[in-house]
């Protein structure tokens, strides 16, 4: 018999292609609850048909808060645990299990999430999520990159990484509602570090350079933004951006900064070894990309890039090492690099004319 009443809620709108998938992956527990906020697809009617308990509510004007947190009041409060997922999200099996013998009457749990999958199923981003929570004292807050929020003064939170949830996001839908809800994050709280960070970040990807440089200079002069891994994220994009004004001494001072304020990651590295293979100093890519190889460790965080713990830094090594005459090292490394990444064209191309 279970310990726990175990619930999980969602959002949804226009998901029916992961109907299925979903519930398959939610069925260990007791009850599923969703707020659909304006399909016009099948989508309610899939997951009535599935047993889903299912509401309709258009929130306007759109905030990802409200709609969390309109769709967690659905949730009973005679639940014990309550565990917030996407519908293009899937929980190993035996979840339930795992959840229960680890909860012992916490606040929240911390479970493995695999953010970026490769078409293998092997994880690229990975890091620790904590959208498990108990029915009472929780509140969603922030329009959007919404976060839970505890009223308790001494918060519960517990870990398990053998939970893991697999993020499988539909390519197709636009992110477009990010950027204003992201600046009303910031009007609404100017001197919160997450916020003003993510903000920046939203500035790069839409190419607004100066505009992302200004504000992720305003976060990491917060006092309250001492998460240094973070600081040392903001140093690197206003690195891209001034790349991207052709201001390349700037770019290169900003890495120097984000690499002495988190030493102990590759992407500082990494991203300067891009830098000076572009300057065609050669020993300093291969430097650079050797002190990465130090660092053995990928730290569970969303912070992390892909192309440090891919076939990127022995690319960078082999191609650095050819170019100063050194082929043994650079035969080396571009084996290496083909052994993570045996179908890339360019590598086989660069081996081909590395033995020639």
């Amino acid at each position: 018999m279970s310990r726990y009443k175990v619930v999980v809620y969602a959002i949804s709108k226009n998901e029916s292609s992961f109907v299925d998938r979903w519930v398959d992956s939610m069925m260990e527990a007791d009850e599923i609850y969703v707020l659909d906020t304006g399909s016009t697809d099948n989508t309610v009617e899939k997951l009535r048909s599935r047993g889903v308990i299912v509401s309709e509510e258009i929130i306007t004007p759109w905030r990802f808060d409200v709609a969390r947190n309109k769709s967690l009041d659905m949730v009973p409060l005679d639940a014990d645990i309550c565990v917030c997922t996407d519908l293009d999200e899937v929980f190993l099996p035996g979840w339930r299990t795992k959840l229960e013998d680890t909860w012992n009457n916490a606040d929240r749990l911390r479970y493995k999430y695999n953010w970026s999958i490769d078409d293998n199923d092997k994880p690229i981003v990975t890091f620790l999520y904590e959208k498990i929570h108990s029915r009472k004292n929780y509140k969603w807050i922030y329009p959007v990159h919404e976060i839970l929020k505890c009223s308790k003064d001494n918060e519960v939170v517990v870990t398990n990484e053998n939970i893991t949830l697999n993020h499988y996001p539909d390519r197709t839908k636009s992110r477009s509602s990010y950027l204003p809800l992201l600046e009303l994050s910031v009007k609404e709280n100017p001197d919160n570090d997450r916020n003003l960070h993510y903000l920046g970040r939203e500035y790069m990807y839409y190419g607004k350079w100066q505009e992302s440089i200004d504000t992720l200079i305003k976060h990491i002069n917060l006092p309250s933004s001492t998460w240094v891994e973070e600081r040392s994220a903001s140093m690197r994009f206003i690195s891209r951006d001034y790349l991207h004004l052709n201001r390349k001494d700037e770019a290169k001072y900003w890495l120097q900064r984000a690499i002495k304020e988190s030493p102990n990651q590759r992407e500082g590295y990494v991203e300067l070894a891009m830098l000076e293979l572009d300057n065609k100093n050669y020993l300093e890519v291969i430097i650079n990309c050797l002190k990465a190889k130090t660092i053995l460790k990928n730290a569970m965080i969303y912070i992390n890039e892909p192309f440090c713990w891919d076939s990127t830094i022995d690319d960078l090594l082999s191609i650095s090492y050819y170019n100063l005459g050194i082929k043994d090292e650079a035969l080396y490394y571009i084996n290496r690099a083909l052994e993570i990444s045996p179908n890339d064209e360019r590598l086989q191309k660069n081996k081909e004319i590395f033995t020639s």
